[in-house]
């Protein structure tokens, strides 16, 4: 990394938001990954812009991370710059049905936002361990909804630094893709539409589907959520376990006893022992039923 950078940065921003050959594996519900050369929390879409324009000077490469919960970071690491959006960025405020949240606001702190104002849409995302710029970038979903049902208008800076407003008919939603997986840009604060509802139905929808989660999920482990996209007419966690697959290991890497669905980290797993078994997982699938599996979770970094 171009120490000249470190050091401009280290200049401009507040040194205890800037960490270097940071261990990712702390950044990442899979607890697994390597070291970004340099790791910055900011605390606004200006410095978000200003850092973007410093990297994009200095020919740094630029990644993004939310909560890092639906993620892989190989063991070899990040290089350049990796921008965490958390807990500097998550103000929440409502403008009647309207929520304007910043990047790195939790959801299950939107959705009890929400629940708290008797706003609904938000359920279904009251139990995903994610931000909700991870969320929206993922279009992620759950419980037959998705992201997709709620936004309205995303705010992002681009890599030349320029902030740009996408409406959601901008945003080529499908099932687990949004735009920002093809355009690389960051983004930095979300408009969503509810609907007015009772409160304490709000808050009884969201704790069944808590309880649901709790139930049939391997929350005592590490991951990044449900490994693989459903595929079409099948559902990924069945046919693992219909291949006999539940319990199989690679290292500390292992598919949940629980559900099948789920690769687990139970204990000091690599990110080469999590693709190695998603692979076996893939063949073995394919081999059985002839269905390709695909993972839904992104995978990043370097070997």
């Amino acid at each position: 990394m171009n120490k000249d950078f470190v050091r401009v940065c280290y200049e401009e921003f507040d040194p205890i938001r800037l960490f270097q050959d940071a261990p990712m594996r702390f950044h990442t519900t899979f607890r697994i990954g390597g070291p970004a050369d340099l790791l910055f929390y900011p605390k606004n879409t200006e410095e978000v812009q200003k850092i973007i324009r410093l990297a994009k000077k200095y020919d740094e490469l630029v990644t993004w991370l939310g909560n890092g919960s639906n993620i892989l970071v190989r063991d070899g690491g990040i290089r350049g710059l990796v921008i965490r959006f958390s807990h500097k960025m998550e103000d929440i405020s409502h403008e009647g049905e309207d929520l304007i949240v910043g990047a790195g606001a939790l959801l299950r702190d939107v959705a009890s936002f929400a629940q708290e104002r008797g706003l609904s849409g938000l359920e279904f995302a009251c139990g995903i361990p994610g931000s909700i710029g991870g969320a929206v970038f993922m279009n992620a979903g759950a419980y037959d909804d998705e992201m997709k049902s709620v936004v309205v208008s995303v705010k992002t800076v681009s890599l030349n630094g320029d902030i740009r407003v996408y409406l959601s008919e901008d945003l080529d939603f499908s099932y687990r893709h949004s735009i920002f997986q093809t355009c690389d840009e960051a983004i930095c604060e979300i408009r969503l539409h509810l609907r007015e509802d009772d409160k304490t139905l709000i808050l009884a929808r969201m704790k069944d589907l808590n309880q649901r989660r709790k139930s049939k999920q391997p929350l005592a482990y590490p991951s990044a959520g449900s490994t693989f996209k459903r595929p079409p007419g099948y559902f990924a966690g069945t046919l693992i376990d219909q291949t006999g697959l539940k319990g199989l290991t690679v290292g500390g890497a292992q598919v949940s006893q629980k559900h099948a669905g789920f690769v687990i980290n139970i204990g000091n797993a690599t990110a080469n022992d999590v693709q190695q078994l998603i692979s076996a997982v893939q063949k073995r699938v394919y081999a059985k039923h002839e269905v390709q599996l695909f993972p839904e979770l992104r995978i990043i970094g370097e070997f």
